[in-house]
């Protein structure tokens, strides 16, 4: 009998033993979920980080890079400008229809505002003076000018009016065309 209870005491200290192994191994397969399930949370976040970091510099980049920046504006027959401009550095091709020019003053009660794209106006090379054929498509790396027409915004002495071009997606320049005493042919404004 006595050898029957040891034999007893035996079976039940391997059964503490195989159930306690039993609930470690429960833990660290719960242990391995959750950091399985972290590990997923931080890579999900860290991609949605660099998707919106791409985005936005590709948007950045498309803001700056069809940008146009005005080298001069003359004034030529007393009333008409004469924009020599370029594309920025880097910039895509942007055809001309896609430029949109404004010129704004304070002539009236509400301001006055001349509007419209360089196409109407006709861009030429800067090389062919005027005289060359119209450009459709603006290439970056060349110099290009155009001649505006504000009817309401016409140059007047001693006054500043503002000037806006936003090219195709969304590069904007902003510049005053600042007139002196006088308003005669070939008086630069920018």
């Amino acid at each position: 009998m006595v050898k029957n209870m040891k034999n007893e005491m035996k079976n039940e200290n391997r059964d503490n033993v195989a159930a306690i192994g039993i609930g470690a191994m429960i833990v660290f397969i719960a242990l391995i979920l959750v950091a399985a399930v972290a590990a997923a949370v931080i890579i999900q976040t860290a991609e949605k980080l660099q998707q919106n970091a791409q985005t936005t510099g590709e948007d950045t980049t498309d803001m700056m890079a069809s940008k146009i920046t005005v080298k001069s504006v003359v004034i030529i027959n007393t009333d008409d400008l004469y924009v020599t401009f370029e594309l920025a550095p880097g910039s895509d091709p942007v055809t001309a229809t896609s430029v949109q020019w404004v010129i704004a003053c304070d002539a009236g009660a509400n301001g006055a505002r001349d509007n419209g794209d360089f196409s109407a106006t006709g861009v030429t090379t800067a090389a062919s003076d005027l005289t060359g054929a119209t450009q459709g498509t603006l290439q970056p790396g060349e110099t290009y000018t155009v001649q505006l027409n504000p009817a309401n915004c016409q140059p007047t002495p001693n006054d500043a009016h503002n000037i806006m071009i936003q090219s195709g997606t969304g590069g904007f320049t902003y510049e005053v065309l600042n007139y002196g005493g006088s308003v005669s042919n070939g008086e630069v404004v920018v």
